[in-house]
């Protein structure tokens, strides 16, 4: 169903809003031949950012074939070159006899087999044949390049969650050798990855803390989008539906959120749903409300999950504080120590509830979450 408001699918076209230099950045990146990195937290438009770089390639007359799967569910290295291997031969064969033979010249020699009895019960390409081993992992991680370059086909891999691979037993176990693979087949490659991430300090952790993959992907940053032109474009989403509201209502409401594009359509669209004709003040209050119950359960799960201390240093942010080793701060949130601020501030980082900058100042990740803890669970009053 058409809806002024998408926000169960990702976005392209006119409903598309600002991110036009991230468009421009991304694309060029990708003619250029580049590997990608989005690390942003989730439903902030990675996927609508990558969907509107390639729809603008295309128009350009650029000729390639995309892929994409996701690591969220994915607990061994099997799992994610099986993943990786069945992906790319989908991009580029359709029947059995293609990825038969594509997996026996390209594939020949390692464990990866095509099974036709597995193909036809289950729909999976590659099985392995035996325990994996270094020249598998290799030989996987090649395969996409090779494919690419053999075929004289231009290749775009989308991964989205990569740092659900942190969970592995032994993540090295994949990261060292992608790394070397992107160092070693680089130069002249008609394949490029587009690694995407919504745990932002799980993948700080991969991409940046680590010495893997430096200088082998370009990380594009989803630019802010501009209250105004946000406001304006869901001004025009009411206004088509025959309805009117106050333009400042609506710029108020894209400041709480931050932007968040999700959260604003998911919001509009109860606003939409729930009026007729004018829109007032209290219907947009009871709208943000409904958003806040709809999301209460897992911001629930969220505290549920925090030790008292966490807790404590998340008031803190929340009150405006942004140092919280001086000894008062650390006494009137009961943080016990300067070095217990440090243990709790790297646990809220790894449970992706806070982020903090280069001049090590905090921000709670989610704009909702952080309205809900300040109205809700702490019942502060602006």
């Amino acid at each position: 169903m058409d809806t002024a408001f998408p926000y169960s699918q990702y976005v392209t076209g006119n409903n598309f809003v600002g991110r036009r230099a991230d468009v421009t950045l991304m694309s060029n990146l990708l003619n250029q031949g580049e590997n990608i990195l989005l690390s942003e937290p989730p439903k902030t438009g990675k996927t609508s950012l990558i969907q509107q770089a390639l729809f603008s390639m295309r128009m350009s007359g650029k000729v390639f074939t995309v892929g994409q799967f996701s690591a969220l569910n994915i607990r061994t290295p099997e799992a994610f070159l099986l993943k990786l291997g069945n992906t790319v031969l989908r991009m580029v064969a359709s029947s059995s006899s293609e990825y038969a033979a594509l997996t026996q010249k390209f594939l020949g020699g390692t464990h990866f087999v095509f099974d036709p009895e597995n193909f036809t019960e289950d729909g999976k390409i590659l099985s392995l044949g035996w325990e994996l081993d270094e020249a598998d992992v290799r030989a996987m991680l090649r395969f996409p390049y090779i494919l690419a370059q053999e075929r004289g086909t231009r290749l775009i891999l989308i991964v989205d969650e990569f740092q659900s691979l942190v969970h592995l037993e032994n993540p090295e176990m994949i990261f060292r050798p992608m790394d070397a693979c992107m160092r070693e087949l680089r130069e002249a490659s008609l394949f490029s990855w587009i690694i995407c991430g919504s745990g932002v300090n799980a993948m700080k952790g991969i991409f940046q803390t680590s010495l893997l993959f430096h200088r082998q992907l370009e990380r594009v940053r989803l630019s802010p989008v501009d209250e105004k032109e946000m406001a304006d474009h869901v001004y025009k989403g009411f206004t088509m539906a025959g309805k009117v509201v106050e333009k400042e209502l609506l710029q108020g409401a894209c400041r709480l959120f931050r932007g968040h594009l999700w959260y604003i359509n998911h919001f509009a669209a109860i606003c939409d749903a729930m009026s007729k004709g004018y829109i007032v003040e209290q219907a947009l209050v009871e709208a943000l409300s409904i958003l806040s119950a709809i999301h209460e359960p897992r911001f629930n799960a969220i505290m549920e999950d925090l030790t008292t201390h966490q807790i404590n240093l998340l008031k803190a942010v929340v009150d405006g504080v942004d140092r919280f080793s001086s000894a008062d701060v650390i006494r009137k949130y009961g943080l016990h120590s300067s070095a217990n601020v440090k243990r709790v501030k790297d646990a809220l980082m790894k449970k992706e509830v806070l982020v903090f900058d280069d001049n090590d100042n905090p921000q709670i990740i989610d704009p909702l979450f952080e309205y809900w803890i300040r109205n809700y669970y702490f019942e502060m009053k602006d």
